[in-house]
């Protein structure tokens, strides 16, 4: 995702940066070849140096010393000339650097308007918070078109840099979101922090456009039922997930282990609880009938209630899809996905067989 806003104008900016630094040095220079050339005359360092302040800049002071030669006189003139014109190109670096500046934000300013109203079937973010930041950079990752909308200068500012397409406004006003292109996009995802904002602009947004794909932010359970009546489709509870995988680090941390690989399994889990499929472990303990059993004898003896996802053995090895024919040992651990209902019915089973105790309880 490309940024209309404060794309940089490299070419204009040197040039500015390197005439103010030539006319600096410039002027340097003539400051010290025509002290230099006073001391050479015959003057003390301190009338030198007063000499040239008075004529460079034009004060009118009168000089230090008559100037009784005709030498020091064209010396004297010189230093006018050189002075006067290092100044005069710095300063006109200073005036082409504030020029091309304002120049430069209203040609982005006309880029950017540009662009958003060249947008179609893009998803607009909500806020830029700490769960804006991490929901744009999924989303530049997936390759997905998106505009920012955000009413704190800093936080655009910030996106900006990132590379993002930003939009400065209040997302609860509908002429922002139309600014924004509301009517020509495919999905909205209002991430602040402020409940009763995100009901809003989900009423709001669901009125403007009733084929848009509204997911809210809801910070107390109790706001989702209001975000769902107010046109979001989706509601994220952010507490609710976070505790639901605290609770999974706990009860299955073998199988949490294993989701939280950087092979996009992260999340894998909590998608599959919206459908009645959970991710869990059952761990091979001493003195338990499946000792010494393949894989092939567990997935016969679960009927078809699970699949084995992986094989963690006890020497901490992980084997993704094990064969059939691997025996389990005692200390191993098996990672069963399948329904929340079937998984602890078939632990029990055997438990009563063996006192094998199951940690893949059903988590809610």
């Amino acid at each position: 995702m490309r940024s209309s806003v404060g794309r940089a104008l490299p070419s204009p900016l040197q040039s500015s940066f390197q005439r103010i630094f030539t006319g600096a040095l410039f002027f340097f220079i003539t400051i010290t070849v025509a002290v230099v050339g006073y001391i050479i005359a015959g003057w003390t360092l301190l009338d030198a140096i007063y000499m040239v302040v008075i004529t460079i800049f034009g004060v009118g002071y009168g000089e230090v010393k008559p100037l009784e030669t005709a030498s020091l006189r064209v010396f004297t003139i010189l230093v006018i000339i050189a002075g006067a014109l290092s100044v005069a190109y710095m300063v006109a670096g200073f005036v082409q650097l504030v020029t091309e500046g304002e120049i430069r934000r209203a040609l982005n300013l006309r880029q950017m308007t540009q662009e958003i109203q060249n947008l179609s079937n893009h998803v607009i973010v909500c806020g830029y918070g700490r769960m804006g930041q991490m929901l744009t950079q999924k989303l530049k990752a997936d390759g997905q078109r998106f505009i920012v909308l955000d009413r704190d200068a800093e936080r655009i500012n910030q996106a900006q840099e990132n590379g993002y397409l930003v939009y400065l406004g209040n997302a609860v006003d509908e002429t922002q979101l139309q600014a924004v292109g509301i009517h020509r996009a495919r999905a909205l995802a209002t991430v602040l922090p402020d409940d009763a904002a995100n009901v809003f602009i989900s009423l709001t947004a669901r009125e403007l456009n009733s084929k848009l794909r509204i997911v809210a932010r809801g910070t107390l359970p109790s706001s989702e039922k209001k975000l769902r009546l107010a046109g979001a489709n989706e509601v994220i509870l952010p507490a609710s997930i976070g505790a639901l995988r605290m609770a999974h680090l706990i009860s299955h941390p073998n199988a949490v282990n294993f989701l939280s690989q950087n092979d996009g399994r992260a999340d894998l889990n909590e998608l599959l609880g919206e459908i009645d499929i959970q991710m869990n472990e059952l761990a091979i303990r001493p003195n338990s009938p499946l000792v010494g059993r393949t894989i092939g004898d567990i997935e016969h003896r679960g009927k078809g209630t699970f699949i084995i996802v992986a094989l963690k053995r006890n020497s901490g090895e992980v084997i993704v899809h094990p064969e059939p024919h691997h025996a389990l040992i005692e200390g191993d651990a098996l990672i069963i996905m399948g329904h929340q209902e079937d998984m602890p019915t078939f632990a029990q089973r055997h438990a009563a067989k063996s006192q094998l105790r199951y940690r893949g309880a059903r988590v809610k």
